[in-house]
């Protein structure tokens, strides 16, 4: 499945962002694509760049990199529920919260990266395991409509984003 078919109805809010983001191409590919990808821009960057903060207040790289764990996780269980037909709105996550509550900046970068990769391929698994059918059901996050589907891409997206943000703002 191409972002291309994803219909207007699909997502909307801030979604939208991580879907463009996400690029062209087939979501279960582009998914494996950009793991391998994230993990050899990340163990290319220079190892005193990992605890580094552009600002007062802001997260690390190793901060950001569990962000991306979390997130990954919340989604997929997101997709998980709509995909079985739940609709049960879901709320969204104060992710500043979940920064705080880590000990990412006491891990090794190869341990965030081990866990990533793990995170991802079970992500995987579940997205080859559906249906067309369960693939385009829809429920309702952080009060916006998202199909399982558009998750898979906002997965895509949002690692990107943060990639981008790596290249941008620490190196």
């Amino acid at each position: 499945m191409d972002v291309s078919e994803l219909l207007e109805n699909e997502y909307s809010g801030h979604f939208g962002n991580y879907i463009k983001q996400a690029g062209d191409g087939q979501m279960i590919e582009n998914l494996e694509i950009s793991l391998h990808e994230f993990i050899r821009f990340v163990q290319n960057i220079p190892m005193d760049k990992f605890d580094y903060r552009y600002a007062e207040g802001k997260w690390t790289i190793k901060d950001i990199i569990q962000h991306v764990i979390d997130t990954e996780r919340i989604f997929a269980y997101r997709a998980l529920r709509f995909s079985r037909n739940d609709k049960t709105p879901l709320p969204s996550f104060e992710e500043n919260d979940y920064a705080e509550n880590t000990d990412s900046n006491k891990r090794s970068i190869q341990d965030l990266l081990t866990e990533f990769s793990a995170v991802r391929h079970s992500t995987l698994l579940f997205y080859k395991s559906l249906s067309k059918e369960q693939l385009k059901r829809i429920g309702t996050a952080s009060n916006n409509p998202i199909s399982v589907r558009a998750l898979g891409f906002v997965l895509i997206g949002h690692q990107k984003h943060h990639q981008k943000v790596f290249e941008e703002r620490y190196l």
